[in-house]
């Protein structure tokens, strides 16, 4: 049974909290939109962690826009529509594509420092993209100066507050509009904050599985806090591996960005040989579902864990120049990316479904929008082209950040608490090892709900899934761990339930007993909510 807050609180005994916008969430997605509204309004930003601690401050590639002379909107659109294996929305990939130029320049209006060329901005190429469209900055640093640039803009906003390590517990809902959110600051009692809009942009889920490219923060809680509060969610089977994750024993899951494979680094399995021909016309240049499939497979012919990234024909002094943060991190595992081949593996990158909007942002639940990972807006289809997701998080942040700006405004000025409340439940009657489960759900997942896909293992993953609901669910914690537990569990089970529904294979979902893309049968979007009694997913179809 799914909780419906997971937390008890009454209205008389909490401390209170009135903005117009409260945004949910500091990745680039999050500060856009609250750069969005009006200088009057009072704007609250709330992070589980620090304000740079999320998946756009470690993407390392750059920001896809038609920025050369030689390419051009409908080159970038195909390109897109390609890669999101029949499924994007035309309209959208066309919106997003046409907008992105200008979010960029207003990027740097603000302070961003791309990396700069002879002709203007340096721009990169990465797989599925037919032309060089990548700005980046700082070689494979990108993130980290846009998020730089976008926090101070942020900071320097009069009417913005933020709040860090703030974990946001829940929605609140009353008569079928979102009110604002249950939120605890450093695991203490939690805080009613209400709003006349909220902006929902907590990024990905990456750590449900041991194999991943995202940061700790990335534990999936927008995704199960909009699910408890009976929002839609859509196409949740459809989760990006990056092809090339370094795998070293003692070293983080570090991200080996695609964009040395568009400089013209090889894919070579542990003989040296170069296998991606034998996959894909593209070799290493194929969209990342493609290479990583390819790379399990040569996985398992040879019987090797990994396989590696060979630069050596490359100039040495070049490859380290345009890539220091790699070189860097190799160097400290005493490996010399110019030399040496890199061993890396597929890991779980970046989450295509999520919460479904529209063009402008809203959610299926008035007085909610959503941007950024956390949501599916028509542009990634079933695989997200390479750094199309900064791209997108620009142009829906604004987006959404606007629309709840004219929404707030349009609102009466006079805020009220509402009265919503969650009784107690079950204390854990005894020490649970919360990190224990959450390895093993790590695992499982990684194992069955991963880049390859059984009906077989499917089940058996809701099984175990289910198994940990069972003790886990009725609890009320009081620590972070705690929460982040359940909404991992929750999250997990939402996706492997779509990833069994869906019977065939198409983009990033790869399913060996349907290994065929079934256009007739299932061009369609999984959409998902919370039954009415509170239990699993419910999922409908819907065609685009």
């Amino acid at each position: 049974m799914t909780p419906r807050y997971l937390v008890p609180f009454h209205p008389k005994h909490v401390p209170h909290h009135f903005v117009d916008i409260l945004v949910i969430g500091s990745g680039l997605a999050g500060l856009r939109a609250a750069n969005a509204a009006n200088p009057h309004q009072r704007v609250l930003l709330v992070t589980k962690d620090k304000i740079r601690e999320s998946n756009s401050n470690y993407a390392q590639g750059g920001i896809a826009g038609v920025l050369g002379p030689e390419d051009d909107f409908a080159s970038h659109v195909s390109d897109t529509m390609i890669a999101g294996a029949n499924l994007c929305d035309a309209d959208v990939v066309e919106m997003v594509i046409r907008e992105g130029p200008r979010r960029i320049e207003e990027l740097i209006s603000w302070g961003t420092k791309f990396d700069k060329g002879l002709n203007g901005l340096a721009l990169g190429r990465e797989g599925g993209h037919s032309h060089q469209r990548i700005v980046h900055a700082h070689g494979d640093a990108t993130g980290r100066e846009v998020m730089r640039a976008m926090e101070q803009h942020t900071r320097d906003s009069s009417h913005s507050e933020i709040w860090e390590q703030a974990f946001t517990l829940d929605l609140l809902t009353h008569d079928g509009r979102c009110r604002g959110a249950v939120i605890s600051r450093n695991e203490g009692p939690p805080t009613l904050v209400w709003a006349k809009q909220t902006i929902l942009c907590t990024g990905g889920a990456g750590q449900v599985f041991r194999e991943s490219t995202n940061p700790p923060v990335a534990t999936g809680d927008g995704f199960s806090l909009a699910y408890r509060a009976g929002v839609e969610l859509r196409d949740m089977e459809f989760i990006q591996f990056h092809p090339t994750v370094l795998y070293l024993a003692g070293s983080s899951r570090s991200l080996i960005t695609e964009a040395i494979r568009g400089e013209g680094a090889h894919l070579v399995d542990i003989n040296g040989h170069r296998f991606m021909a034998e996959y894909d016309e593209r070799k290493e240049l194929a969209p990342r579902d493609i290479v990583s499939q390819s790379i399990l497979r040569q996985m398992g012919k040879t019987k090797h864990n990994c396989v590696y990234l060979d630069m050596s024909h490359l100039d040495g002094a070049q490859v380290k120049n345009r890539f220091p943060g790699i070189a860097k991190t190799c160097a400290e595992f005493g490996l010399d990316i110019a030399t040496d081949r890199i061993p890396v593996r597929p890991g779980a990158h970046y989450m295509v479904g999520g919460v479904t909007v529209d063009r402008a942002g809203r959610t299926s639940l008035p007085g909610l929008w959503a941007a950024g990972e956390i949501t599916s807006s028509g542009l990634h289809g079933a695989n997200r082209l390479a750094s199309n997701s900064l791209l997108e998080a620009l142009v829906y942040g604004a987006h959404a950040g606007e629309g709840a700006a004219r929404a707030a405004a349009e609102m009466p000025n006079s805020l009220e608490a509402l009265p919503i409340e969650s009784s107690p439940r079950n204390q854990p009657s005894q020490a649970l090892d919360l990190s224990d489960i959450q390895a093993s759900l790590k695992s499982l997942m990684g194992r069955f709900v991963g880049v390859q896909r059984t009906g077989e293992d499917l089940r058996e993953a809701i099984t175990m899934i289910d198994s940990f609901f069972a003790y886990v669910m009725p609890q009320q914690f009081q620590t972070e761990e705690g929460w982040e537990t359940q909404n991992m569990l929750q999250t997990s089970r939402i996706m492997a339930t779509a990833a069994l529904a869906r019977e065939e294979s198409r983009g990033v979902h790869y399913r060996m007993d349907f290994p065929a893309p079934d256009d007739e049968n299932w061009r369609r979007h999984l959409s998902i909510q919370i039954d009415s009694g509170g239990g699993h997913p419910q999922i409908s179809t819907r065609v685009p």
